[in-house]
């Protein structure tokens, strides 16, 4: 098999986690969510703005693909964590695992390499068993992705101050 110079190697991640202070907006900061596969594949970003969750992260070469662009995988990974994120801090219900049922993606533009990508997103139902929700997500200010999704109110999840799950306020 032909060696293939334009992928990436294992000499291209080694700094996975790492990220410059400046390339974070004012005011987010580092979140723990999603378990050991988004801690691999984020870091993801949050910040409470008074009245919403915003959740964000910096589009990196490791998130993207052959043309530098976010790759969908990524962003679809990013749009399954949003709206649980927005779940913990509308409402007062109790914080729960939210295993995905559906997940609708629409990809609206890329997101390039270096991008600023973030996302709100509201609940808008919530059942005995299941909750509802949707939301927008940006790359550097520009629609990206509109998503809606389904989940199953799993199991509580320990952890966090129940006004402020993720040390946001």
């Amino acid at each position: 098999m032909a060696h293939m110079t334009n992928q990436p190697t294992s000499a291209n991640f080694d700094d996975i986690g790492a990220i410059a202070d400046d390339a974070v907006p004012a005011g987010f900061c580092a979140v723990k969510v999603g378990g050991p596969f988004m801690f691999h594949n984020g870091p993801l970003y949050g910040k409470w703005d008074g009245a919403r969750l915003l959740l964000g992260f910096r589009v990196e070469e490791r998130h993207t693909n052959p043309l530098k662009m976010c790759h969908g995988g990524m962003l679809a990974s990013f749009a399954d964590m949003l709206i649980p994120c927005a779940s913990m801090y509308q409402g007062d219900t109790a914080r729960r695992f939210l295993p995905t049922i559906s997940l609708q993606v629409d990809y609206m533009s890329a997101a390039p390499l270096g991008s600023w990508v973030q996302g709100e997103a509201d609940v808008l139902r919530t059942t005995r068993n299941m909750l509802f929700g949707q939301g927008l997500v940006t790359a550097d200010g520009e629609p990206a992705l509109r998503v809606s999704g389904i989940f199953k109110l799993g199991q509580l999840i320990e952890g966090g101050d129940a006004g402020d799950p993720l040390g946001l306020h």
